[in-house]
């Protein structure tokens, strides 16, 4: 425990914020010609910050992440680590940690000398080498797998021993390019979550790839969402999630009803809309809106409550056309007039099932509710 605490106080002393201004990349495409791949891409990442950079594939939060690495040059911009410009620093001279998709583990040398690389290349004499790979493998659950090779480990291992071969070596800044997408399921949970409790630990500034929405949100202090080169949000989960600023993030941040809209008035930061044919009032983040503008608005499953048909309670009325159990919850899926919609009803026992082909009311939670421009800025 004592070599665990000296690498984190060590790893907390050398914390750096990073700081992207403007940076943009193109790239030639035998058909399409020239395409920027990141545009104008401005970021601020605070010491010890976790950080995660969000979006679909072509998105730009690869070659983003390649950009502040040193594996790609900007055509405009700059990169900062601290108060240093490092723009056209090489990568071997950024002292940066970064685990790859595939872990890009040697597989001639085994778990010891693979760890241990980064640190031979930085001319370290062996008696440190040694008590630094032995200190950092104890710290991700691998002692004593010095001697074996990736060959024998399994996934999340190999996993662990790219991670442990990224900090051992100490660095100011640690990179992550989708680094459980080769995992299963229930070890990327696993997964996602050592590397978190690690990175708190260690408080290195980390910057994190995936296009992976829940991963993104268990990790993350804030996420940075990304879509065709740009970052169109950037907050905590809370916030994208109950707050989105756009039609994208709405439906890119978890599963979500987007309904038409129209704006029938507008008080401070409270909104009325039309929607479906009933009257709903609710606040708004910050969305230019104006009275009569086309909008929509975002219900995730669980703002909708399935009530009686007669209930007064329900705005909306609808027929049951899907039901999907899950144990602590059931998924319903509903039509109201010709428009699907999603619901979550929390399992209270079998007497709570609705079966479909059934009528019901739904009731709407506006303090659940958003409303974004209909169309894109």
């Amino acid at each position: 425990m004592a070599a665990a605490a000296a690498t984190d106080a060590t790893s907390a002393k050398h914390a750096v914020g990073v700081r992207v201004e403007g940076v943009s990349k193109r790239f030639a495409h035998r058909v399409k010609g020239e395409i920027y791949a990141a545009r104008d891409v401005t970021l601020d990442v605070a010491p010890g910050e976790f950080l995660t950079l969000l979006g679909p594939s072509g998105c730009g939060k690869t070659t983003t992440l390649r950009m502040i690495a040193g594996f790609e040059t900007p055509d405009e911009g700059h990169v900062r680590f601290g108060s240093d410009d490092v723009t056209h620093l090489p990568a071997d001279q950024r002292n940066i940690g970064f685990v790859f998709q595939n872990y890009a583990l040697f597989p001639h040398l085994s778990v010891g000398e693979n760890v241990a690389y980064g640190l031979r290349v930085r001319g370290l004499d062996g008696r440190e080498v040694a008590t630094r790979v032995t200190d950092v493998l104890t710290l991700v659950g691998l002692a004593g797998y010095e001697q074996q090779f990736s060959s024998q480990l399994s996934g999340g291992e190999q996993q662990r021993v790219a991670l442990a071969r990224a900090i051992v070596i100490r660095p100011r800044l640690l990179l992550f390019d989708e680094p459980l997408s080769n995992l299963d399921a229930r070890l990327r949970v696993q997964m996602r979550d050592e590397i978190r409790d690690l990175q708190q630990r260690l408080a290195i500034t980390t910057i994190y790839v995936t296009h992976d929405q829940e991963e993104a949100m268990a990790v993350s202090d804030r996420i940075v969402v990304m879509n065709q080169g740009r970052v169109v949000q950037v907050g905590s989960a809370e916030d994208l999630y109950h707050h989105p600023q756009s039609r994208f993030v709405a439906g890119f941040i978890g599963r979500v009803n987007l309904l038409p809209a129209r704006v029938t008035a507008i008080d401070g930061d409270a909104v009325e809309l039309d929607a479906l044919g009933c009257r709903l009032a609710l606040r708004h983040a910050g969305a230019a809106l104006r009275v009569g503008d086309a909008a929509a608005l975002v219900l995730r499953p669980e703002a909708l409550e399935i009530v009686r048909a007669d209930d007064a309670r329900a705005v909306l009325r609808g027929v049951v056309v899907a039901r999907t159990f899950l144990g602590e919850k059931v998924e319903y899926r509903a039509l109201c007039g010709d428009v699907p919609l999603q619901a979550i009803r929390y399992n209270s026992g079998p007497a709570d099932l609705v079966p479909p082909g059934m009528e019901i009311g739904l009731a709407v939670n506006v303090d659940a509710a958003a409303v974004v421009p209909e169309r894109e800025s």
